[in-house]
Formats: C-alpha cells, structure tokens, sequence
C-alpha cells in the first residue's frame, strides 16, 4: 500500500471483530501491525475489535478496498493479530471524506445536503 503516480486518493477504515481477547495483547499486537505498516494513521480497539483508518492511492476504489481486505490476514502472523474477521470495510474517495468534514477547497461553496428516510 501506498502511493501510485497518477491514483487517486481514497481515505479507508478497516473494522475486525471477533472472540475476546486480553486488552493488552491486542495493543501490542497492533502496535507491532503499525511498525509493519506506518501509513495507518489511527487505531481505536476493544477487547473484542479494532478499527484501523489510514489513507491509500490508486487508480480505483476496487484496487484500495482489494488490498485493505488483505491487510489483516497478511499481517495476523507476523504482528501476533487477534483471529478475528473483516466486519467492515469502507472506501471513500478524498473530495467525499472531505465534503464529509466541512474540509472541502476554500472558496467552493459545498451545498447542504439533504437527510430523509426512506
């Protein structure tokens, strides 16, 4: 993971989940998982999941989110990762994470979205 010439910026957030483990054997373990990757910009945990957020280039969404799927079992041995599964994945694209956040160009006037239910 990392940066292509010419790709596209995409923001992603990797959720796993699964049995209970020691608090603190999660921790060193995805301290270990961050050494091996330092681009992962934030990890929040639980006994029971992790999220990891980080940013990825590429020319796609589907090339991001391939390689984000294969982050956590590529890593489970070397980083001593809890077996737990992906339970959710999410790819976006720079200008909707920052439409999102109110970061969008200065000087752009961003419309206020619309809530409904369906």
């Amino acid at each position: 993971m990392g940066a292509n010439e010419g790709g596209r910026l995409w923001h992603v957030t990797l959720t796993v989940a699964g049995e209970a483990v020691e608090p603190m054997l999660v921790r060193g373990a995805l301290s270990r998982l961050r050494e091996e990757r330092p681009f992962i910009d934030t990890v929040e945990f639980t006994a029971s999941s992790a999220e990891l957020r980080y940013w990825d280039e590429g020319e796609a969404m589907l090339d991001v989110a391939s390689l984000a799927l294969r982050l956590w079992i590529e890593h489970r041995e070397s980083a001593g990762l809890p077996s737990w599964e992906i339970v959710g994945l999410e790819v976006v694209e720079k200008s909707v994470r920052d439409a999102r956040s109110g970061t969008a160009a200065l000087g752009a006037q961003a419309a206020a979205p619309l809530h409904f239910q369906l």
